[in-house]
């Protein structure tokens, strides 16, 4: 059995952790970018696709190590697929999540079309190659943010598979359990999975 070192490019404490049971059993040590000090990377990419490659491949390049890294956000359908690759920082400072709630919810008000998805998109990049998979979560937005796990625009996204339910819940009212089984996050990351095992030979 072999382990290796594999970088999460990822400042974010929420999503390290919400990685880390992803890609639980895998035998690989998990550091994140915040523990080793890596720079945050400008997302200039025009999908979430290429923005995840961005954080990625700077990983890699300042560390040497295998490096993964998403990109990830909230696509409206109403708002012409906004926030999308801007979701961070849709609202003008990166990462200022209540900032970002309020706007998407103030551009929604009165508007019937509910409909939204979380797309992400994971990335690995090795001395070998590079690889990107997707996954997507559809769901319906709320009129106000409801529940206190999670975070990002988890408050506001009610999944497709909820609706059914007397009551519905947000992504944020779910346990991590529940949302790793359905999100966009672990969608993705569950295709990657195989590829790491490969590209780092880790049985």
């Amino acid at each position: 059995m072999t382990s290796a070192t594999v970088v999460l490019a990822t400042h974010n404490a929420h999503k390290v952790a919400e990685l880390a049971r992803i890609l639980e059993g895998l035998v690989v040590a998990l550091r994140s970018g915040r523990d080793l000090d890596l720079p945050e990377v400008d997302e200039t990419g025009a999908t979430f696709a290429e923005n995840a490659l961005l954080k990625a491949r700077a990983a890699h390049a300042a560390t040497g190590l295998a490096a993964v890294a998403d990109d990830s956000g909230l696509v409206v359908d109403a708002l012409d697929g906004d926030p999308g690759v801007r979701s961070a920082r849709y609202a003008g400072e990166h990462g200022d999540d209540a900032a970002n709630l309020r706007l998407v919810l103030e551009r929604m008000r009165g508007v019937e079309d509910r409909g939204a998805r979380f797309v992400c998109a994971a990335a690995l990049v090795t001395q070998a190659g590079e690889w990107v998979r997707e996954g997507t979560l559809d769901g319906t937005l709320v009129a106000e943010p409801r529940g206190t796990g999670g975070f990002g625009y988890d408050p506001l996204l009610v999944p497709q598979g909820e609706l059914g339910r007397d009551t519905p819940r947000t992504c944020a009212e779910l346990t991590p359990e529940e949302k790793d089984a359905i999100s966009h996050r672990g969608a993705a990351f569950r295709a990657l999975r195989p590829v790491v095992v490969e590209a780092l030979a880790v049985q």
